[in-house]
């Protein structure tokens, strides 16, 4: 069976300073990708582990919940 099959996905992304960061979390890993989007640069994608606070961690750096459409937009490049 595939790493991510049947798992629900947590999307989460925050506008910072001109900054676009977006966030997909597995939250079964606490495995997951960031998009850095600043404007007028390619965008900076990362592969992170986490650990069980991520939520906690991202709800204290004021994060909102986003939806997975949003962020597969940016991560394919047709945002």
């Amino acid at each position: 069976m595939a790493k991510n099959q049947n798992i629900v996905h947590q999307y989460f992304k925050k506008n910072h300073e001109g900054l676009l960061i977006l966030v997909k979390v597995n939250p079964i890993h606490y495995t997951g990708t960031e998009i850095t989007i600043e404007a007028g640069q390619q965008p900076q994608i990362r592969d992170l582990q986490f650990d069980e606070d991520i939520f906690e961690d991202l709800k204290a750096d004021a994060f909102e919940e986003c939806s997975p459409l949003e962020f597969n937009l940016y991560l394919s490049g047709l945002a």
